[in-house]
């Protein structure tokens, strides 16, 4: 309470050339203000000479926590011009450097996380030199936890620079740990489960996957979830815990997919008959180009009370759903085209019913 009656007793008695001073003071924050843009536009040139591109320099990581920087600093040279003609405190002075520090770690820690994606070109040589082969899905993991790491660190400097005891604050971190613990059982098993999902790659982003009742798209890996876009375009989050704890579909690595049809021939069908029938829809299915040859089955492999089930089955190349879809609507129309021509009718579900009078 003695420094702050102190400091507004001082107030009280400033005098023209102290109200000189404040004002040279608020113009150089002005100054500072106008200039940040340009400031930090030129800041990033220099460490950029080849990019000349406007939009590519205020679109790098740096441009932002560069200007803000900049006004922060025109802030702190104004407090510092005005410290010794108000003669502040030195608890004000000390809290203003602190603060000017903190900021500094923090537009720092901001700027080299902002930079930790994979659209910069430094991380995509590193990735190019170190391993080439690495997923985007994998890389975009990795570029998070160091994101993570950089603001955790951040943060042990902060704390380091007001002065708290680091030994006492990790002797506090163990004793609730075991509450922490038992809070965050989940998010624990979905981090588990996320590091599990890129270390076994049973997917990426861009697969077409079904797991737990979902199926869909992947569009992006988390510490916690993975979002996929179903069919009905809605997206879901399924927790990572989930999806390393369930059975995985990949559709997206199919290598071939397979048609089949069961065609269920009139039992008064004359086995002649069935066999023209068997004989040219293998021929229909060999001249198709899109049929892998040495796939096709076409066989009379079962007698059912309703008739003779002719099975049909083949692989075909297409592995795009909608391409799947019209070469099998072309092979089943052609199939009933051989079917009429050979006066060949399907059998129905049919009950004999016997009344007893």
């Amino acid at each position: 309470m003695e420094n702050i009656r102190s400091f507004v007793e001082s107030i009280k008695e400033i005098q023209m050339t102290q109200i000189i001073d404040i004002l040279i003071a608020i113009l150089i924050y002005i100054l500072f203000r106008c200039l940040s843009r340009s400031l930090a536009y030129f800041t990033v040139k220099i460490f950029k000479p080849k990019t000349k591109n406007k939009k590519a320099i205020k679109n790098n990581a740096f441009y932002t926590p560069l200007k803000v920087f900049y006004i922060i600093l025109g802030l702190y040279l104004a407090l510092l011009f005005i410290r010794q003609p108000l003669n502040t405190g030195a608890w004000i002075n000390n809290w203003v450097d602190q603060l000017f520090k903190i900021s500094f770690i923090i537009l720092a820690a901001n700027g080299i996380a902002n930079s930790l994606t994979t659209n910069n070109k430094m991380v995509n040589r590193l990735k190019d030199k170190m391993n080439p082969e690495v997923e985007d899905s994998m890389l975009k993991f990795i570029l998070k936890s160091i994101r993570v790491l950089v603001y955790v660190v951040a943060g042990f400097m902060i704390i380091t620079d007001l002065g708290f005891n680091l030994n006492g604050l990790v002797a506090g971190l163990g004793i609730g740990s075991v509450v922490i613990t038992l809070a965050a059982q989940d998010t624990a098993k979905n981090l588990f489960g996320g590091l599990v999902i890129f270390l076994d790659k049973p997917f990426v982003v861009g697969d077409w996957i079904e797991v737990d009742k979902y199926e869909g798209t992947v569009e992006d890996i988390t510490f916690r979830s993975t979002r996929v876009r179903t069919f009905e375009n809605s997206v879901v989050n399924i927790p990572n815990a989930v999806i390393a704890n369930d059975s995985i579909i990949n559709w997206s690595r199919m290598e071939k997919r397979r048609n089949k049809v069961n065609l269920c021939l009139d039992l008064d069908t004359p086995l002649e008959k069935v066999q023209i029938v068997q004989k040219r829809i293998k021929e229909l299915l060999v001249q198709h180009d899109d049929v892998i040859d040495d796939t096709i089955i076409v066989r009379f492999d079962n007698i059912t009370d309703n008739g003779m089930n002719l099975m049909v089955c083949s692989y075909t190349n297409s592995l795009d759903y909608a391409s799947f879809l019209e070469e099998k609507e072309k092979i089943n129309f052609k199939i009933m085209q051989i079917l009429r021509e050979e006066n060949v009718e399907l059998a129905y579900d049919t009950k004999t019913v016997f009344v007893k009078k």
